[in-house]
């Protein structure tokens, strides 16, 4: 669905994204994240054709990025935008238009968007009437209206209130359902832990680990990581961070009360190659994921 291959963008002496290359297949929910200035957003835009590479090459749906191919592509910028003097419903069914829709079509699918987001008895309303959590609603419908095969939410879950970063969460697992291949970029670990089956790491444009949420897991250097975590910007949370590895790792033996087997042992993980707790060794799948403090260990965080 979405191929990047050594894709780089310079601007003046700034490398915004440097040598960059992943895919994304259909139905796949794929988490892009990074701290600020990390390139996330550059990639994306460089993806819908809003800015172009330096070098390297882009393929969306079998072909070079395309402005026409518009229908078939979702986008939620981080700067929300909308405008104030129309209706909800004349919104997204403007945004259908312009994503190729008829527009009996985008008037039809935009009210069966309200109506799934509480916001049928709004669609006359003004934007501008709506209170912020219903104009961020409203604003996800618009990516929403075209039912499009890739989807793409830049920082989505930014300013949500708890109720509406679940929607969120709902939509994109609904749209990966359907067969959409979703990229979303965050700062937030949490919300890839519980959507992804698989995530990007960047810092300063350059890929610094892709993969599964379990193969973040189950890095072995250790020593590695703690050191990637403390040279980022502090952007992104890191749960475990102050914290020993045996400590994050058996959070849950300490909640049973049962003895771990790493913190019985008077070595740490660091200089135990492979040591780690059995409970540890079996984790459940990032959708079925609560989203704990502790649910993502220093790996994932660099």
């Amino acid at each position: 669905m979405l191929k990047v291959a050594n894709l780089t963008k310079q601007f003046a002496d700034v490398r915004a994204v440097d040598d960059l290359s992943f895919a994304v297949e259909p139905g796949e929910i794929y988490g892009f994240l990074g701290g600020n200035g990390a390139g996330k957003t550059t990639t994306l835009r460089m993806v819908l054709d809003i800015i172009r590479p330096t070098s390297g090459t882009i393929e969306v749906m079998g072909s070079a990025p395309d402005r026409r191919a518009s229908g078939a592509i979702g986008f939620l910028p981080e700067e929300r935008g909308l405008y104030g003097n129309m209706t909800v419903i004349a919104m997204n069914a403007y945004y259908g238009q312009h994503k190729q829709m008829r527009a009996g079509d985008a008037r039809a699918h935009g009210m069966e968007l309200l109506e799934r987001f509480d916001l049928a008895d709004r669609a006359k309303a003004k934007v501008a009437d709506l209170s912020k959590g219903m104009a961020q609603k409203v604003q996800l419908a618009t990516a929403l209206v075209n039912r499009p095969r890739l989807l793409i939410l830049d920082e989505p879950f930014s300013g949500l209130d708890p109720v509406n970063q679940g929607l969120l969460e709902d939509e994109i697992l609904r749209a990966a359902g359907t067969g959409a291949a979703v990229i979303f970029s965050t700062h937030v670990m949490q919300h890839a832990e519980r959507l992804c089956e698989r995530i990007l790491l960047l810092r300063k444009g350059r890929k610094r680990f892709e993969g599964t949420i379990a193969e973040a897991r189950h890095e072995q250097d250790i020593g590695k990581a703690h050191a990637r975590v403390s040279s980022m910007d502090g952007s992104l949370p890191t749960s475990a961070t102050n914290t020993s590895c045996s400590e994050a790792r058996c959070s849950s033996k300490r909640r049973s009360g049962k003895p771990c087997a790493v913190q019985a042992s008077s070595r740490s993980p660091a200089s135990t190659p492979g040591a780690s707790c059995n409970d540890h060794a079996r984790q459940p799948s990032p959708r079925s994921l609560t989203g704990s403090a502790a649910a993502i260990p220093d790996i994932v965080a660099i």
